[in-house]
């Protein structure tokens, strides 16, 4: 049922819930606490009233006054338990108790004339037999009027001249403690409601005040999710839970908007290159399709000729196309990490160089080095830079490679690469005026610096001394695979 009100509903009845209880603790600590003084204080005058400690021998001229000392010998040997009345009878021991009686050491009532009758109890008999000196506790009595009342009991031992004992028991009513008692309640109960409703109107304010960030927040949520708009921002006032939901609101739109961005850009670019082999190709295809619906064959060495371009621009098609689903692939919160033996790859990689530059001289240098990777990617990597390597490099001329201690070098004879250019060289599609005019997308290198990335390491490219291009890629690893 709660789940089903509104977060700001919720926050109203768990504060109103909250100040509910602590006023009803409150509430009930004081009853307590008043109930407690004011038995306390009946207590204190139960006390006065047996006039300090019990009879005895040795006190008061040797025994219980002369003027009771008959009503209590005779209450005790008639020991009536019934409430009686005497013009002449026993009028109460000391101070105001509203009834007196007394108990014999045979735990059996004894009442008093004109002082009302008491229940005995255990505790009582206790006193009476000389196994406790005192007792205070509640109980129920009948006035000497007849009428029945609850009251608090104090009863205490005393000790005939004789040497016998008893236990004289002496009550007040509490009803000048419960009346209070009762009063205290109720009020203490209307305050309670009082403040029950006073804190769900407070709970309703704090609740609308504390939530009108959220609603600014849902509200900015709401108008992204309708018009995709993700230049909106909230303010990042104060430094609260709510200042940084609102922070971490505006770095998620941001960073939305930037890889939005990039993909535009990707898509754009992606158009563009492909533009150039699709225009090439139906350019081809025209000619070989006009060829045939006129009847007018092409020369053998035309024809030739064009299908050699059509299965080159296929090539650079797909080739263009890998590099593209590589850089869309997504970063994946935990990278593919096992072990590859790079001086493994670097080998392959040479291998497939020196088929593709038959009039190259391809020299490979590889000490074992063990990395964390991604086996697949790290191979794309390497034959991008040996690619390139190939493709720049002029016939006859050489392309070093040589991995020692986690770096590998890859150097080749080309013109190299002016020193304007150097910080674009691994942009997206970005490619050197020079290198227009040969085959490539411009995304090898990309792809080069995001698999480096991945594993943790570097790589750059420089001017070689002497002419030609240096890369130099450093990946952490180990010379062994332990």
């Amino acid at each position: 049922m709660v789940r089903r009100l509104t977060l700001r509903a919720r926050m109203a009845l768990l504060t109103a819930t909250a100040v509910a209880l602590a006023v009803a603790a409150c509430a009930v600590a004081s009853w307590y606490l008043t109930r407690n003084q004011l038995y306390t204080e009946l207590d204190r005058r139960l006390g006065t009233t047996m006039g300090g400690p019990p009879p005895g021998p040795g006190r008061d001229g040797g025994g219980l006054a002369s003027r009771i000392e008959q009503d209590v010998r005779e209450a005790l040997e008639t020991c009536r338990s019934d409430v009686h009345s005497d013009a002449n009878g026993f009028r109460r021991f000391w101070g105001p108790a509203e009834i007196t009686q007394l108990v014999d050491d045979q735990g059996a009532r004894c009442t008093l004339a004109n002082s009302g009758a008491l229940t005995v109890t255990d505790a009582d008999r206790e006193v009476a037999r000389g196994e406790r000196t005192s007792v205070v506790h509640d109980g129920t009595g009948v006035t000497s009027a007849g009428r029945k009342i609850d009251v608090r009991v104090l009863t205490r031992r005393i000790i005939l001249d004789d040497g016998s004992g008893a236990a004289i028991s002496s009550a007040i009513s509490l009803e000048e403690v419960e009346g209070p008692l009762d009063n205290l309640a109720l009020l203490l109960l209307a305050v309670s409601a009082l403040g029950v409703l006073m804190s769900a109107g407070a709970g309703l304010m704090i609740a609308r005040a504390s939530l009108r960030p959220v609603d600014e927040l849902t509200g900015a949520v709401e108008h992204v999710a309708r018009t995709e708009d993700l230049g909106i921002r909230i303010p990042e006032e104060g430094t609260d839970e709510i200042a940084r939901l609102s922070r971490s609101f505006n770095s998620m739109t941001t960073a939305l908007a930037a890889s939005r961005e990039r993909q535009q850009q990707l898509i754009a670019d992606a158009g563009h290159e492909l533009r150039t082999p699709l225009t090439s190709l139906r350019t081809n295809i025209d000619l070989l399709l006009r060829s045939e619906t006129t009847g007018r064959e092409l020369p053998a060495g035309t024809r030739h000729n064009l299908l050699v371009s059509v299965k080159a621009q296929m090539q650079e098609l797909s080739s263009l196309v890998g590099d593209l689903l590589e850089l869309a692939r997504p970063a994946e919160a935990e990278p593919v990490r096992e072990t590859v033996a790079l001086h493994e790859v670097v080998a392959r990689a040479v291998e497939r160089a020196r088929l593709r530059g038959p009039g190259l001289t391809v020299q490979a240098q590889a000490e074992p080095w063990y990395v964390l990777g991604d086996p697949g990617s790290l191979e794309r990597a390497v034959v991008n830079l040996l690619d390139n390597a190939v493709k720049f490099s002029p016939p006859g001329g050489t392309v070093a490679v040589r991995l020692r201690g986690g770096e590998l070098d890859v150097r080749d004879q080309g013109p190299g690469i002016p020193a304007e250019d150097l910080p674009h060289v691994f942009e997206r599609f970005w490619r050197s005026p020079s290198a227009r005019s040969l085959p490539g997308s411009g995304l090898g290198l990309s792809i080069v610096a995001r698999v480096v990335d991945e594993c943790g390491g570097k790589v750059a490219l420089e001017s070689a001394p002497g002419g030609g291009t240096l890369v130099r890629v450093l990946l952490p690893g180990t010379p062994d695979d332990r």
